[in-house]
């Protein structure tokens, strides 16, 4: 039976996630965490100038093509594609 714990310190590391799971489990997190589809996003073009992306820590920019996810975190639209090629989730809220 999967019980998807995914909240211990110790055990196999997800390649997904990142998150440590039990050895008895972690076939069915993998499942999970592989078939589980990425956040959608509103493309827009950067209004002015926020801070910086957290995934290539360089700042954003007026004019910028820009991924706003449903957390309303902002990334590069570039950045936010190739994170979600290894991930599936927000890289400031992961556990969402």
């Amino acid at each position: 039976m999967c019980t998807h714990t995914c909240k211990y310190n110790t055990g196999i590391k997800c390649p997904v996630c990142a998150k440590f799971v039990l050895p008895d489990d972690i076939e069915c997190h993998l499942v999970m965490c592989l078939t589980k589809p990425r956040l959608s996003y509103n493309e827009d073009v950067l209004a002015d100038d926020k801070g910086e992306c957290v995934i290539c820590l360089e700042d954003l920019q007026q004019g910028d093509i820009i991924a706003r996810l449903p957390c309303l975190c902002i990334y590069h639209k570039s950045c936010i594609d190739r994170w979600f090629e290894v991930n599936r989730s927000c890289p400031e809220h992961p556990g969402d």
